[in-house]
């Protein structure tokens, strides 16, 4: 739910555009009237926007108890090096000069207004080789962070993938698909971009629509997935091998990568080669071993070879495909191994309410 901005002015110019950043940011606005300013609204507003022009009667009102985060002082006098002082006055994170700083306060605020700071832990999946069981895995994180009853989106980001609203038997669920998106830059309010989705099992998703293929710009998911992720919870996306401008910003957001691996040779082969490219961006790359063992490799063994940290070993699910065939989404099973590796990871990931920290 969006929250209230306190605006603190008297001065008409500066509020006319202050509301109209609210406005663009999808904020609602509080302004409030002359006087002393209620001191319940000052404490629990998530953002407080202070005119210069009542600075000053608000440096003598305050004391070392009326401090608090998230107040800003407005200005629009470069050369008046008083502001600087009243704005220690006020206690002011920032000194904000406008309207050059218009893109950057509509952006504060519409973090305010949305509740961010507490953005969520993403996670991509990545096949080693083709048909390692990528998007089987990416599936049924999601609908596993869903059971939690945490927020969960999953992000389909492979174009050529068949579209993971399939998997979650949702191919025809109401709601936006990419090609929506493509045309994103800048900012994506979370909020919308969620409510947008198809929700299927718990999961909101962003997927493919069943046309001609389309192109996602870098811009565009740089806009979706930082939108995703400032809504919090748990953010899963389905990765292809490739590693082009829209994969590179994708990967740059991650914390944390899982390179899914077949136990065989040619596989571990050819995981190596996209492991060195993905370490130049990812800041933590783990395998995930699947299937039984063969020729020898072992679930450490491999992880050796790939110098990478082991996230886990994923067993066979002899059931899975013909459960995906009925309708039932990958994970949906809670004693299905694929269901119990994928609660394990997150008990690992998402520790109670200490979102935004991946441990090991």
């Amino acid at each position: 739910m969006a929250q209230t901005i306190l605006i603190v002015t008297e001065d008409a110019e500066l509020l006319d555009d202050l509301l109209r950043l609210c406005a663009a940011a999808g904020a609602e606005a509080h302004v409030a009237p002359g006087g002393p300013v209620d001191d319940a609204q000052w404490r629990t507003a998530p953002l407080v926007l202070v005119g210069d022009d009542r600075a000053e009667v608000l440096a003598r009102a305050s004391g070392p108890s009326t401090r608090r985060p998230g107040v800003l002082l407005l200005g629009r006098d470069l050369d008046d090096h008083g502001v600087w002082q009243r704005g220690v006055g006020i206690g002011a994170e920032h000194v904000v000069f406008l309207p050059d700083a218009e893109p950057w306060l509509t952006g504060r605020i519409a973090d305010a207004a949305e509740g961010a700071g507490r953005q969520g832990v993403t996670i991509g999946v990545i096949g080693g080789r083709g048909g390692a069981g990528a998007s089987t895995l990416a599936t049924a994180l999601a609908v596993a962070a869903g059971r939690t009853g945490r927020r969960s989106l999953l992000v389909d980001a492979d174009p050529l993938g068949g579209g993971l609203d399939v998997l979650l038997g949702g191919e025809s669920a109401e709601g936006l698909r990419w090609p929506a998106f493509t045309d994103s830059r800048g900012r994506v309010a979370a909020a919308a971009l969620e409510e947008s989705l198809p929700s299927l099992h718990g999961v909101r998703v962003l997927s493919w629509d069943r046309g001609t293929g389309v192109a996602v710009p870098p811009e565009a998911m740089r806009s979706v997935l930082g939108a995703a992720r400032r809504g919090g919870g748990a953010v899963v996306v389905d990765l292809p091998r490739r590693t082009d401008e829209p994969v590179g910003e994708a990967l740059s957001q991650l914390d944390l990568g899982l390179l899914v691996v077949p136990a065989e040779v040619r596989a571990v082969a050819a995981a190596h080669r996209l492991a060195t490219r993905l370490n130049l961006v990812l800041k933590d790359l783990r395998v995930v071993v699947r299937g039984p063992r063969r020729a020898g490799l072992g679930d450490e063994q491999i992880a050796r070879l790939l110098e990478l940290p082991l996230a886990g070993q994923l067993p066979d699910d002899p059931g899975l495909l013909e459960s995906v065939e009925r309708g039932v989404p990958p994970g949906s099973a809670p004693g299905s191994p694929l269901a119990a590796f994928c609660a394990a990871l997150w008990e690992r990931t998402l520790p109670g309410e200490n979102q935004g920290s991946v441990t090991a």
